[in-house]
């Protein structure tokens, strides 16, 4: 029996542990959480961090395993890479995954292949008081991130520089690396910041999941709390978004697998690259886009780390679904999710993580969703205006 080398356990990360078991694979499970969902789920289970690279090297040679997967976490990308690199699996270059999950990294190499990349500086943390003597270099806004974490984790918009120490600060605190990056805030023409999924196979995309990024401004205005198809973009701004994509591809020699990417479009129609991961995205697009499209892209993704053949056959994308990703807008102890008769008509999957009587946290990132919920409209007026309206047809309630 083959066996699989799977990078992270958590619940949204426990689909590709299934998929591959059902696939017929041996599945080896690490992760730094002793009580994550996945360990309960997968063949055999390492307390490792999937950062911890000659940990999880040593993990991946005693099991003897035939392919590595860090299933939708940036954070553990570079160690599947690196994995398969030493051990001559499936993978693709760990040169291009380490450029994707590092921000600075990222601006340089967009700057350096004609790209259209932000003005960006990039600083560790023993840089932090010089950072403020380059502000005369941008143009506010600014975003100021770390250049090592995902979901805007560490994230902060500044419209001026009264709040730049602290957001310097809050960055580094969400760096593995101590690393930061500031760069220009790039204003879009769109309604929607354009996110979601690709999908490569022998160097060609072959899955253009492309999806309206919708936010919540009484949260965190950065954080995704859905997703909708079709993205509302003209004909000419996707073509230019995919040829965009396709050249990125191309340039850093991916060879198979998703990128969960987003794409802002300027006010000239030029085509800006904001986050590019080498992975499947989070808060379960993979899920989304099997509906739309028809296709099993966990499946797919599971192959391809194995060096297994697939069929990738998909539809041309079926309208009008969405995400939404439950969260609360404070603090409290979780009672339950009450919808609206409307929405609730339009609910086609429900997926919560908590359950009454769990603590909630203030969703200021990603990780603090407390599920998913997928909808499926009839027209694009139902969606945009029952999505846009969405706190009152979604209320988390919490006990006093």
């Amino acid at each position: 029996m083959k066996k699989i080398l799977l990078l992270g356990g958590s619940a949204q990360q426990t689909v590709a542990i299934e998929t591959a078991k059902r696939l017929g694979y041996y599945t080896v499970l690490c992760d730094y959480l002793p009580d994550n969902p996945g360990r309960y789920v997968a063949d055999k289970f390492y307390l490792v961090s999937t950062t911890d690279k000659e940990a999880i090297l040593k993990v991946a040679q005693d099991e003897a395993v035939d392919g590595a997967l860090a299933y939708a976490s940036d954070p553990a990308a570079p160690t599947a890479a690196y994995v398969a690199e030493k051990l001559g699996l499936p993978g693709n270059p760990l040169q291009a995954v380490e450029t994707l999950c590092n921000k600075d990294q990222f601006r340089k190499f967009l700057t350096n292949n004609g790209f259209n990349a932000p003005t960006a500086r990039g600083y560790s943390d023993f840089e932090i008081e010089t950072a403020p003597r380059d502000i005369a270099a941008f143009r506010l806004p600014v975003i100021v991130k770390p250049t090592d974490s995902s979901g805007s984790k560490g994230a902060t918009v500044l419209r001026d520089w009264s709040g730049y120490r602290e957001a310097l600060e809050f960055a580094f605190s969400f760096s593995r690396g101590k690393r930061v990056v500031v760069e220009e805030f790039v204003k879009k023409r769109h309604k929607y910041l354009i996110g979601g999924d690709i999908f490569v196979q022998d160097g060609e995309v072959v899955q253009w999941g492309l999806l309206n990024c919708h936010r919540d401004a009484s949260a965190n205005p950065l954080v995704p709390v859905g997703k909708s198809y079709p993205p509302e973009l003209s004909a000419s701004d996707l073509e230019a978004a995919k040829e965009t994509l396709r050249r990125m591809v191309a340039k850093l020699g991916i060879r198979f697998g998703a990128m969960n990417v987003e794409l802002v479009v300027d006010e000239s129609g030029r085509v800006w690259p904001i986050d590019v991961g080498p992975r499947n995205g989070g808060n379960m697009i993979p899920d989304l886009l099997g509906m739309i499209f028809g296709a099993d892209v966990v499946e797919a993704t599971v192959k391809a780390a194995m060096g297994e053949p697939f069929d990738f056959e998909a539809n041309d994308g079926v309208p009008f679904y969405a995400t939404h990703n439950l969260h609360s807008t404070r603090d409290g102890v979780f009672e339950l999710v009450e919808f609206s008769p409307e929405i609730e008509s339009k609910i086609v999957r429900l997926n919560v993580y908590i359950r009454e009587g769990d603590p909630v946290e203030f969703f200021d990132n990603a990780s603090k969703a407390l599920g998913v919920v997928f909808l499926k409209f009839e027209t694009a007026e139902e969606m945009s205006r029952i999505l846009g309206d969405v706190d009152r047809h979604i209320k988390i309630c919490l006990k006093n």
